[in-house]
């Protein structure tokens, strides 16, 4: 019997598109005679559709048309199973379209990636692929993830955080701080987005402050650190879990600025590809982007044998200390002189979940998709082996009295 599997996509972020391409591109290669695959497309407004042409790319040039021949659903819990349903439910008809055994979300960004999915899924009891809901929330938070990195001693650029309250209050006084602290060239970030969506380089004054109000126009919290200099990126992927870890090859990407930005990641070269890889899936966009499969990138990246190992290290370091799961991407960046080695960021769901990293040392995307989701079960299977009911007598003779006329504090008890 096949195993259903739910491939979630989309959702409320500025990455949603993105998304949509890493999705279909594993759908494309998931093995259909293992899973029987349902694409559920999530709208930037979290409505769940289901329909013959959710699956496919070119659908999504047109997308009322799409959402107008597919079907709404929602999950439910049902029995210790998942049921997907039509929404609204109709009295006299079957609702139920399918039960669904493992959630497989192919998601980047806020509102979905970082954790908020994957609660979503815990609540209704769904097995899914990927990180849990804490280190999906710390490896979002780029500020909360140095703080854990660094206490595990996983070299990070130290760093200063400002919200957008505080910023509004006395924007002077902040850029005052920053310059005394961290001092030019610096990096503005958002806190919690990726594929490099509003970061700038800033190099005096001026620059500053509109690369705070650019980043400040995506995240209410922002992050500014030093530039690196002489930089040379390198990222490296890590796929397992707690129990075991392993790296990718590494790979260096060729940005067409200092900094490598959401056109080099997915629009630059449409037509290119990795050294090394095979460059999108087989069905994609026809001529369109392939995700991160289109980035000009050397694989494997031009560092000594020394410095490859020491990233490979750092990466399953990083996913262990984080509690990851699944395939993550880890970023570094170097300084190409001094060859110090500094962790920028995970992407707990990496743009085409990196198969281009994978490929080079011998594990095809079939076989990583694979991976992916036996390492969902088995902590599914885990899990269901803690105890979480515990038998009390707590409630028995707890009275807020009052005859129901308010609540007064609770008579006699410590609630």
């Amino acid at each position: 019997m096949k195993i259903k599997l739910a491939v979630l996509f989309g959702g409320k972020s500025v990455e949603h598109e993105i998304s949509i391409i890493s999705a279909i591109q594993a759908i494309n290669y998931l093995d259909t005679d293992k899973y029987e695959i349902i694409p559920v497309y999530i709208t930037k407004d979290n409505q769940m559709y289901v329909g013959d042409g959710v699956g496919e790319i070119e659908s999504y040039t047109n997308l009322a048309q799409l959402l107008k021949r597919s079907q709404r659903v929602v999950m439910i819990y049902d029995g210790n199973r998942t049921a997907l349903v039509k929404y609204p439910m109709k009295r006299f008809s079957k609702n139920l379209l399918s039960y669904i055994d493992v959630a497989f979300p192919i998601v980047h960004g806020t509102n979905v990636e970082d954790g908020s999915l994957q609660g979503y899924l815990k609540t209704l009891g769904l097995p899914f692929v990927g990180c849990d809901v804490l280190s999906s929330a710390v490896g979002m938070d780029k500020y909360v993830m140095k703080t854990v990195l660094k206490d595990n001693n996983i070299p990070v650029l130290d760093c200063l955080v400002f919200g957008a309250a505080e910023y509004d209050e006395d924007p002077e006084n902040a850029m005052d701080r920053i310059e005394d602290r961290i001092g030019y060239p610096l990096i503005v970030k958002p806190i919690n987005l990726g594929s490099s969506i509003g970061i700038s380089k800033a190099k005096d004054r001026p620059s500053l402050e509109e690369a705070l109000e650019t980043a400040f126009s995506f995240a209410d919290r922002i992050l500014v650190e030093s530039a690196v200099q002489n930089l040379k990126e390198i990222n490296c992927s890590v796929l397992g879990d707690a129990d075991h870890a392993e790296a990718s090859e590494c790979e260096e990407p060729v940005n067409s600025d200092e900094i490598l930005s959401f056109e080099d990641k997915y629009i630059g070269d449409r037509g290119g590809g990795s050294k090394g890889a095979k460059g999108g899936a087989k069905g994609g966009s026809k001529g369109g982007s392939k995700g991160m499969a289109t980035l000009k990138r050397k694989i494997p990246a031009e560092i000594t044998p020394e410095q490859r190992e020491t990233i490979r290290k750092y990466a399953v370091d990083a996913f262990k200390c984080l509690g990851c799961c699944g395939v993550s991407r880890i970023d570094f960046m170097m300084n190409s002189e001094t060859g110090q080695i500094w962790l920028n960021e995970i992407n707990t769901i990496p743009g085409s979940l990196s198969f281009y990293l994978w490929e080079p040392t011998g594990v095809p995307y079939k076989e990583l998709l694979d991976r992916m989701i036996a390492l969902a079960l088995k902590r599914q299977r885990t899990q269901e082996g803690i105890t979480y009911k515990f038998d009390s007598n707590v409630l028995e003779g707890v009275s807020f009295g009052g005859g129901g006329k308010g609540a007064k504090g609770a008579k006699g008890s410590k609630l």
